[in-house]
């Protein structure tokens, strides 16, 4: 999963990135909107987490015009401004939830992952597909009843599969979700990735299926 962070205070983008990448995501840095606005045109991400104290146009004018311009991304607002009509007028603009500085990190990381599952439908922390269970609050995957132990770009690439499940997601949406600009992940790597995972998930009867010219799909549990 992708996430890009707006803000403009180094020590605090650099120590969320920090956290984030240890809970499995990867995640980008930006420090103005302008920049935000740019990029979005071209990349695609599964969260944004914005600052309202840019340094030109402020987080609230972004979010203003990503929603105008028909941007579903959900949007974290983290921000040191705490009173009930920021929140609010943040809220109505089109922000999905709202935190204020200073903050905890194990929160800030529950919140992303509870807007994320939002975005793809589902409730539930626990993510079951037959005998497989991917806990995204405390990062741990079981199968079969026993612990299962993933990489974190395995992890990543099995969320994306669970979250996307039945449809298919495209070996292009996974490279998105496993690159942030500074690193190429190449087509033959995401297929690495799919034959390792697939060697894994085979001793609990899962099986990730490749369409052929589309993406990838897993399947339900194979008898």
């Amino acid at each position: 999963m992708r996430i890009l962070v707006v803000e403009d205070d180094n020590l605090v983008a650099l120590g969320i990135k920090q956290g984030l990448i240890r809970a499995g995501y990867t995640v980008d840095l930006l420090e103005s909107a302008e920049d935000a606005e740019q990029f979005l045109e071209t990349a695609s991400f599964d969260l944004g987490i914005v600052d309202i104290g840019l340094p030109k146009a402020d987080g609230l004018t972004l979010i203003r015009r990503l929603r105008s311009r028909g941007e579903t991304l959900p949007i974290l607002v983290l921000t040191a401004r705490g009173s009930m009509e920021d929140k609010i007028t943040g809220l109505d603009i089109g922000a999905d939830d709202y935190m204020t500085k200073p903050f905890r990190l194990p929160e800030l990381v529950a919140r992303v992952a509870a807007l994320i599952r939002r975005s793809n439908s589902r409730a539930e922390a626990c993510i079951r597909h037959g005998r497989l269970v991917l806990d995204t609050a405390r990062h741990m995957a079981t199968l079969a009843g026993e612990v299962f132990e993933l990489t974190g770009r395995e992890w990543a690439i099995l969320e994306m599969l669970l979250l996307a499940s039945p449809n298919v997601i495209s070996k292009e949406r996974l490279a998105n979700g496993l690159a942030g600009w500074d690193k190429d992940i190449t087509p033959n790597a995401i297929e690495v990735h799919i034959s390792r995972l697939r060697a894994k998930l085979s001793e609990g009867n899962v099986g990730i299926r490749t369409i052929r010219g589309i993406g990838y799909r897993i399947d339900a549990e194979e008898q």
